[in-house]
């Protein structure tokens, strides 16, 4: 029987959390950007020290045009690009890698398997390389959230997310992603983040809110082991820079008290 070996870009993500103790990822939204601006956003953002590329949005994405953003993104950065679907339609050749994701507590059998289902072909097709990953997500106001008819879990209760979190884990999923909501106005709790960290042996991803140095450092101290911003890249790519620096900071810091 074949064994399962750890993808290109799954190593190398695992590699710079090993190597800095903290990993920077870029999400991009393509409706919320045209092409010209898509290629100077990922020019500038690698420049800035971003260590990789995520691709999605909450809302429906026709998949040429898709493809079109990927291809861009592709066209414009050394560092991997990552699908993070929010449907089949969003599953591109043009990739390196897929976040084949489960969000965890929706209510919906659609994003908890049937999508993954559906696209599983896809992704053999394409060749791209699927990393299993357990994706909660917290802000019922969110787009994500409404899409996705989460079940809320209140962020006071960080026992549930763990419990959540450890689930994943045990289920096979190699990285647990605790999504705040695309324009939250704060990031998640540092206790909530701890609590999960403290009970998961896969990398933790920390993503929503962080708009600058401070909350950056707070959600690396806290746990996270790789950090995603989004909105931020859309809106000041030049402060970017300033989150990217601090998350390299203060993966740092945390990796030399290891």
């Amino acid at each position: 029987m074949r064994g399962l070996r750890l993808g290109k870009t799954e190593s190398y993500l695992l590699d710079v959390v090993e190597r800095e103790g903290c990993c920077h990822l870029t999400l991009l939204d393509p409706e919320n950007l045209d092409r010209d601006a898509l290629a100077r956003t990922v020019r500038t953002a690698e420049e800035q020290g971003t260590d990789a590329f995520m691709v999605g949005g909450s809302t429906i994405w026709s998949h040429e045009s898709y493809d079109v953003a990927v291809r861009t993104i592709k066209e414009n950065t050394s560092k991997p690009v990552i699908v993070f679907p929010n449907n089949v339609n969003a599953v591109s050749r043009y990739a390196d890698a897929i976040f084949y994701m489960s969000l965890l507590n929706s209510l919906e059998w659609w994003f908890l398997l049937g999508a993954q289902i559906h696209g599983s072909f896809l992704v053999k097709e394409y060749g791209l390389e699927a990393i299993p990953m357990g994706y909660i997500v917290f802000g019922a106001g969110s787009s994500v959230a409404v899409v996705g008819r989460v079940y809320p879990i209140p962020e006071e209760r960080p026992n549930v997310a763990a419990a959540y979190a450890l689930a994943a884990q045990y289920l096979g999923m190699r990285f647990v992603y605790l999504e705040a909501g695309s324009g939250a106005p704060e990031p998640l709790s540092p206790r909530l983040i701890k609590t999960v960290r403290s009970v998961l042996d896969v990398p933790l991803v920390v993503g929503g809110g962080i708009r600058n140095e401070e909350q950056a450092r707070r959600v690396v101290e806290s746990g996270a082991d790789l950090v995603v911003t989004g909105t931020l890249a859309e809106r000041d790519v030049g402060a970017l820079g300033k989150v990217i620096a601090a998350v390299k900071d203060a993966g740092s810091r945390k990796k030399s008290r290891t």
